[in-house]
């Protein structure tokens, strides 16, 4: 019988969904949602805390602060409730309110971004909050999700070799491109250990990320308005950009057939249906895609009929019409 102790230290790694009886696609969906934050984002939450507290930065008085778009922001809250440290998660107008709810619940505390930055969005005018409050109070310690290397490397520690072990003919990986921690984590342990898979990032439209036009975003996760300074395109052998309406379909699709996943996942499933269509690998690869989170924290924007043009969430709609 499983005991632990520490929330962060449980995930159920080798838990995959075989999209062939489905949807009709030869893809196995990698589900990293069942762990105690719900996303896969309590390995880098549980690096980077590790990574304070041996450097001696995180001390008695210390707050943790981080930008987050939902997923690190609970996933930092589990882990700071566990260990005793306090927590300011700073998000925006897009941040389901499941996951600030969720937050609170774990005893953090969450400030929203109404005002997206003209030139840096929703994530640059969250940067620059972060910042001004760090150069203002010491007692504040900004783990960085996106210049951390913990990051990456805590995909680099067991999400990658957790797929090699369960596909050791893997061909194709798909991974989601939000702050690139676990693209770049799957793809450099593959490339050091030289098996011949081809890594396949997956964006939204509206990222820059891949050099992509900036545009209007409403699902949180992937995609980025500031170029996410952990990626690096040379570990990278393929971007597929999917358009949100193709995310929302893809989720639906899937929850159609009892399996509710997060936005991030819609967008993932939905590159690599593109991508093995174009290239004729609806049978003959054995390819893999990461699906982050689950579906819950979406039941208000993805999954509710009508959204996002029903306009029943006004200050996401307002601040997000005033990037378009």
């Amino acid at each position: 019988m499983p005991v632990i102790s520490d929330p962060a230290q449980f995930n159920a790694e080798e838990l995959y969904v075989d999209l062939r009886a489905a949807l009709g696609l030869p893809l196995y969906l990698k589900c990293e949602g069942f762990n105690f934050a719900g996303s896969i984002k309590l390995k880098a939450a549980a690096e980077m805390v590790d990574a304070a507290e041996r450097e001696g930065r995180l001390r008695p008085g210390s707050v943790l602060i981080e930008s987050s778009s939902g997923n690190l922001g609970v996933a930092l809250g589990v882990v700071a409730a566990s260990r005793g440290h306090r927590f300011l998660c700073v998000t925006d107008a897009r941040c389901n309110r499941a996951s600030v709810r969720l937050m609170e619940a774990l005893g953090g505390h969450v400030h929203v971004i109404e005002e997206p930055d003209l030139h840096g969005g929703f994530l640059g005018a969250r940067l620059a909050y972060v910042s001004a409050l760090c150069a203002a109070d010491e007692r504040y310690v900004w783990l960085n999700q996106y210049t951390n290397q913990g990051n990456w490397r805590a995909h680099f520690r067991t999400t990658a070799p957790a797929i090699a072990r369960s596909f050791p003919d893997l061909d194709v990986l798909f991974v989601g491109a939000g702050t690139t921690g676990t693209l770049m984590g799957c793809a450099r342990w593959f490339w050091q250990w030289r098996r011949r898979v081809r890594v396949v990032a997956v964006d939204s439209v509206g990222s820059v990320t891949f050099g992509g036009v900036p545009g209007r975003r409403m699902i949180p996760g992937l995609g980025t308005s500031v170029a996410p300074p952990l990626l690096d395109e040379s570990y990278v052998d393929d971007v597929v950009r999917v358009e949100e309406a193709d995310t929302v379909r893809a989720c639906r699709r899937l929850a159609g057939r009892g399996f509710l996943f997060g936005g991030s996942t819609g967008t993932v499933v939905s590159g690599a249906d593109q991508w093995l269509a174009r290239n004729g690998g609806r049978r003959a690869l054995t390819a893999v895609a990461i699906a982050p989170d689950l579906g819950e924290r979406y039941l208000d924007t993805v999954y509710r009929e009508g959204w996002p043009e029903d306009g029943t969430e006004p200050e996401v709609t307002a601040a997000l019409a005033r990037l378009a």
